[in-house]
């Protein structure tokens, strides 16, 4: 391969890297403190906080348009947005009270407002998710203990449980919680057993509490019910003429009898803009509940596999999932006998969609009505299948880092000091060719940083340990080469033929010590977990970038030195008759 096409891969590759590393260092590094604390607040938060913010911004809009003030320097952007929406208006100052005036209404201009800090704050909640992730030992997390619910599995299973019943139910929960929070991206949880029939949980980093309860708690049940229209129609006459004295607090029915014992009544939701579950009203605006059959028509025990697609028709996400032989029996009798009756999909006890049932179904059934976010997360708990025993939270509670920022500034002084110690090494003992290994070195770090980003990984202290050890085994790979080409030019050789002997030579003693440490962090990856696993990801990644490194560009430095620059001599060595 020419220098001019390796120049080329050497220079892709930096750019490459540096839009993987890019959000790590834009969130780390540019991202003011209090608005990384707004964006790894859940939604909940988000949404309070720009409704409150919004509103006091408005407030201050009114009060400077009343006294004929300037529009604040916080609120310009209004004033951009008034200008593109008034292009006509002959307006030549847009002061407080032209930019207000040109909404229909101050609650338009509310709205305007929230939504631009809640498009800025889930912004930066998406920057987050895409930079590298501190671990438990770093940032803290969440620290969760769930017990299992032995006496709704006694109630499903219809008879007394044994010792083997209940053991087998908390292993299988053990399998299922660690599939289910590998699958959506979190890395390097601590999962165990704690006594007879709990589970103790532990999640690095800022985790969302609401996405970490969808994970944990979904059961991969949702159900199918049929409406009743009728019990519904008249339910819903019942509330709007009666809605404070139809539920209690906890949201049962205060009067049983106002619906038949073999009815359900359910609310209708759906998402509101900040992706939370919002209580549909209906055309009188009341809250919307409807009236289902008590019967299950189907749970996610029968599910196979769930896969999330576009709709060919109006692109919008939908989740399809396939049936066992006798899930899809029972849904078969279902939709065959209930063919133009409304079919409605509950999930934890909401009702999320309702359809017409067109034609019997038996196999593959399709689900929608959800945002993308929501269809992936209901698709990733379908094929993660129903827990076994029902899980209920007995602690849930934000825990601290347990090494502390000094000690996270420690290791990673450890981590430079390391890598400087290096390159002085380098530098003193093998004279101009040393200059060559720091360059290496510098864009090795510069590569494993760069993968750690682009594959969403968790930085821990043992991933750190990781990177400080692969720092010595790259300069070794240098220090081959050098030494061979050393041999090279005491056998008289001039300064071309000394580097690529010493190249080829030196070849096959690199890849054979890396590629054993590679299948050593490989079989240390698979089979350990925790901390071991974090460290066998980073030394893999290091011997990764330590290979491309010295055998590919430190190789380029020497050709351009050589070829370009027309160098005649190689600086590798103090000693005499070598240079």
């Amino acid at each position: 391969m020419s220098k001019r096409y390796r120049f080329f891969i050497v220079l892709l590759t930096v750019g490459v890297c540096f839009i993987f590393l890019f959000p790590t260092i834009r969130w780390y590094f540019m991202v003011p403190k209090e608005d990384q604390a707004l964006a790894l607040g859940s939604r909940e938060q988000i949404k309070i906080y720009a409704s409150e913010t919004a509103q006091a911004d408005l407030l201050t809009l009114v009060d400077a348009a009343r006294s004929g003030g300037d529009v604040p320097e916080r609120l310009s952007f209004l004033t951009a947005l008034a200008k593109k929406n008034n292009r006509d208006a002959k307006t030549a100052v847009w002061d407080a009270r032209a930019v207000l005036s040109s909404f229909i209404s101050r609650q338009e201009a509310l709205d305007t407002i929230e939504t631009r800090y809640r498009d800025n704050i889930f912004k930066l909640k998406d920057l987050q998710k895409s930079a590298v992730q501190l671990g438990l030992d770093l940032s803290g997390g969440l620290s969760i203990v769930l017990q299992a619910d032995m006496g709704a599995l006694r109630e499903r299973l219809g008879r007394e449980l044994t010792d083997a019943d209940r053991e087998d139910a908390v292993n299988r929960a053990l399998e299922v919680l660690n599939s289910r929070i590998d699958r959506f991206g979190l890395t390097e949880p601590v999962i165990r057993r704690q006594g007879a029939d709990q589970i103790y949980v532990e999640i690095p980093g800022a985790a969302d509490p609401e996405r970490i309860n969808s994970i944990i708690m979904g059961r991969g049940s949702l159900n199918f019910h049929i409406v009743d229209r009728e019990a519904a129609s008249a339910f819903n006459l019942y509330y709007a003429a009666n809605p404070t004295t139809t539920f209690d607090s906890a949201g049962n029915l205060i009067d049983p009898s106002v619906v038949s014992s073999d009815v359900l009544i359910r609310g209708v939701y759906s998402k509101d803009k900040y992706g939370l579950d919002e209580h549909v009203r209906n055309a009188y605006g009341n809250l919307d509940y409807t009236a289902i059959k008590k019967e299950i028509g189907l749970d996610g025990n029968h599910i196979k596999s769930a896969v999330v697609e576009r709709n060919n028709l109006d692109g919008k996400p939908e989740v399809t999932f396939l049936l066992d032989a006798e899930g899809g029996e029972l849904f078969y009798q279902l939709t065959l006998k209930n063919v133009g009756q409304p079919l409605a999909i509950v999930l934890d006890d909401r009702v999320k969609s309702q359809a017409t049932i067109q034609t019997a179904i038996r196999d593959q059934v399709r689900l929608t009505g959800f945002d993308l976010d929501e269809a992936n997360n209901i698709a990733m708990t379908l094929r993660t299948a129903a827990l076994p025993v029902e899980l209920e939270v007995i602690t849930q509670q934000a825990i601290g880092a347990s090494m502390g920022e000094d000690t996270i500034r420690q290791g990673l002084y450890a981590l430079l000091g390391g890598l400087v110690v290096v390159m002085v090494f380098m530098l003193i003992f093998y004279k101009g060719s040393g200059v060559n290994a720091v360059i290496a070195q510098i864009l090795n770090i510069y590569l494993m940083g760069s993968i750690l980003s682009a594959f969403n990984f968790t930085l821990t202290l043992p991933s750190i340990a990781g990177f400080i050890l692969t720092i010595g085994m790259a300069v070794d790979a240098n220090v081959i080469i050098f030494e061979r080409m050393k041999e090279e030019l005491k056998l008289g050789k001039r300064r071309k033929a000394a580097i690529d002997s010493g190249f080829d030579k030196a070849f096959w003693a690199i890849m054979d010590s890396n590629i054993t440490t590679f299948i050593a962090a490989l079989f240390l990856s698979q089979l350990g977990s925790g901390p071991i696993q974090g460290f066998a990801v980073s030394l893999a990644i290091g011997v990764f970038s330590s290979v491309f490194t010295a055998l590919f560009v430190s190789r380029l430095i020497f050709d351009f030195g050589t070829d370009v620059i027309g160098s005649k001599t190689l600086s590798v060595s103090w000693a005499k008759g070598v240079k």
